[in-house]
């Protein structure tokens, strides 16, 4: 009972109306700026965080409007992602992969409503989380130390060969390269830098969202101007604007596994979206996929990944307001935030400002309703966008991305290395290797490597630290029975595909 007199409390806060107005803006902006290639989260909160200084927010009405930009990136980063096989962010690579195969089927509308409803059903579940156990899952998450964090990315690249792609030496090496990709830099423990070439802009290694725009925008970019050439594309048929509610009630449970799964990543600090998201699709894969039309353009595909990477980031704000440990790149960004307001996050921020935490989770409540009602409706004007010839989108789509990368660091260097992923990316989807290993190999392999050479500091070099956690033995036995389990159903596929003929003779 003290937790709903609590919300209520929190909804006096957030329905003034400066706070109804400021989540209103922040709900359009965020998914306006979601949908944008290569900007997400992180950048559209960075972006606005002038503004809340300039017009003298208080750290009530700040947090509302950053958080109702962060939450509508999540839902509009799909956009991109179905019509344009492009990720407006980094958790939006999973949606492509189902997303996109359903719009060249002519199932656009449903892909977008699917999405939206599977983001409704992840961030509200991760907000009633953020309501009810944030001090349970506070504590939980506060256990992991660094071996248990490295056993947890072992764990996400076991499990990478269930994405994408059907040949696993090519799944390896596009994973392998993402790994490689992450150790450029300076070196994390020692500052030696490694793999620069001399170059100055690469000491900090390389900037994910230039890599992920490059592979993904650039390289669909090329693709598109080489089938032009050879053969005019067909327009991708949209039929209907509104979507076949029938076909979001079947992917219900899709939506909940995939919702518990990010939710559950969300909360560890560290992990993030992308993981919840990438978490979401491979439970969800191993799963329903019993007639292989996952990657094929499978409605239950864009469910998981959506309620999963919606979850994850609802999820992320406990261990910042809770332990004041960002658990994502854009909580980290709005922890910088506070703390420049001077308010300290942490376990003492519920009693000593208790209206900015209930009125920032009555908020997401309200954002959540907001983005539902503002993302369905739209669908209609959304598919009609690849009704636009693909001469006269794919310059819009080339100008955006260049003014977004350059707009993130001003940087020229950052356009030449987003060309250049782009010709990386061209080559290797003109081979069938996924791309998708390699941006997830970018994105986890510096954590991974950071959280292991903190293990090896900590013991002096013995690696059965590795070992001694029991949370980290839960996790590599996880993965032993995931492996297990893979090798068991390809080799039952196997069987299956030569005993077929006999069976049809």
């Amino acid at each position: 009972m003290e937790i709903l007199s609590l919300l209520g409390q929190g909804f006096v806060v957030a329905l003034s109306p400066l706070n109804i107005a400021l989540l209103l803006m922040g709900c359009f902006v965020g998914t306006l700026l979601g949908a944008l290639p290569g900007l997400g989260p992180v950048n559209g909160v960075a972006v606005l965080i002038p503004l809340t200084f300039a017009f003298g927010f208080n750290p009530t009405s700040s947090m509302i409007l950053l958080s109702a930009v962060y939450f509508g990136c999540m839902y509009g980063g799909r956009i991109s992602s179905i019509l344009l096989n492009i990720p407006g962010d980094e958790p939006a690579i999973m949606t492509t992969l189902d997303g996109y195969p359903m719009a060249v089927q002519g199932q656009a509308a449903n892909a977008l409503a699917i999405s939206g409803v599977a983001s409704f059903i992840g961030a509200t579940t991760a907000v009633i989380g953020l309501s009810l156990f944030a001090p349970i899952l506070a504590r939980a998450a506060i256990h992991f130390g660094p071996a248990d964090y490295f056993a947890l990315y072992i764990l996400a690249f076991a499990t990478i060969g269930g994405i994408a792609g059907v040949d696993p030496r090519k799944t390896l090496l596009s994973a392998l390269i993402g790994l490689l990709l992450a150790t450029v830099g300076l070196d994390p423990i020692s500052g030696v830098p490694r793999y620069t070439f001399d170059s100055f802009h690469l000491y900090d290694g390389i900037e994910p969202i230039v890599a992920l725009v490059g592979l993904f925008a650039i390289s669909e970019i090329l693709m598109l101007l080489e089938k032009s050439l050879k053969n005019r594309p067909k327009a991708i048929p949209v039929s209907s604007w509104l979507p076949q509610w029938g076909t979001i009630w079947r992917t219900r449970w899709a939506m909940l596994r995939g919702s518990g799964v990010g939710f559950v990543a969300g909360v560890l600090p560290g992990a993030g979206a992308s993981l919840g998201s990438f978490m979401s699709y491979v439970a969800e894969k191993q799963t329903s996929n019993k007639k292989g039309t996952f990657g094929k353009g499978d409605p239950r595909g864009v469910a998981a990944p959506e309620a999963g990477n919606n979850a994850a980031s609802g999820g992320a704000l406990i261990p910042m307001l809770s332990l004041g440990v960002p658990g994502s790149g854009t909580t980290a960004v709005l922890l910088a935030m506070l703390i420049s307001l001077n308010v300290q996050p942490g376990p003492l921020l519920f009693e000593r400002q208790p209206d900015l935490v209930w009125g920032l989770v009555a908020s997401l409540y309200m954002a959540n309703i907001t983005l539902l009602f503002l993302n369905l409706p739209m669908i209609g004007i959304f598919t009609r966008l690849m009704m636009t010839p693909t001469w006269a989108l794919m310059p819009i789509v080339a100008a955006v991305t260049f003014v977004g990368v350059y707009g993130i660091s001003n940087s020229v260097f950052d356009l030449k290395m987003m060309v250049f992923f782009g010709l990386v990316g061209y080559l290797l989807r003109k081979m069938d290797v996924s791309l998708v290993p390699l941006v997830l190999g970018l994105l986890l392999g510096g954590d991974m490597e950071r959280n292991l050479r903190r293990a090896m500091s900590i013991s002096d070099g013995d690696w059965s630290i590795l070992i001694a956690s029991p949370i980290s033995v839960g996790l590599y036995i996880v993965t032993v029975a995931f492996l297990m389990l893979s090798v068991w159903l390809a080799v039952r596929d196997h069987r299956q595909a030569k005993s077929a003929p006999l069976t049809e003779e």
